[in-house]
């Protein structure tokens, strides 16, 4: 179901006018590409407090004069496969570079130069999954 602001889940009931309007919006296009609203709204709520904090003022004002999310505003046709949606998240090295990757996907998400920018990738969508993250020495293969 989609949101707008004059109906939204009770958890955004308290929520800044900005970070209300940035948490419907993500909720919305996470919904439209097939999560179930029970894992949509956290994975929202995370998300707009993580931009709200990292945004500029120039990316704030620029959301405060957009359009208000209505039900009825249209995002990706793209489904995701909510089969995903529990897997751990893989981290590997192959080729000189780390990749991070959910399992039993067909590819890898991003590949990094280092371990550490590839993990804290993983852990980022691991966290919003609300799953693992499993990461391989250098040296070994991972059957992926």
């Amino acid at each position: 179901m989609p949101w707008d602001l004059k109906d939204y889940p009770s958890s955004f009931k308290n929520f800044a006018p900005l970070l209300k309007k940035k948490t419907i919006e993500i909720a919305n296009a996470l919904v439209s590409e097939g999560y179930p609203e029970d894992r949509a709204i956290p994975i929202a709520i995370s998300q707009a407090k993580k931009w709200l904090d990292e945004a500029t003022a120039t990316e704030k004002a620029a959301l405060k004069k957009e359009a208000d999310p209505k039900k009825t505003d249209q995002h990706s046709d793209k489904k995701m496969n909510a089969d995903f949606l529990d897997n751990d998240v893989l981290v590997y090295y192959r080729e000189n570079q780390w990749y991070v990757q959910t399992k039993n996907a067909e590819k890898a998400t991003a590949s990094f130069d280092t371990k550490e920018h590839a993990l804290k990738r993983a852990k980022e969508i691991a966290e919003n999954k609300h799953s693992k993250v499993v990461a391989y020495k250098k040296i070994e293969k991972p059957t992926i």
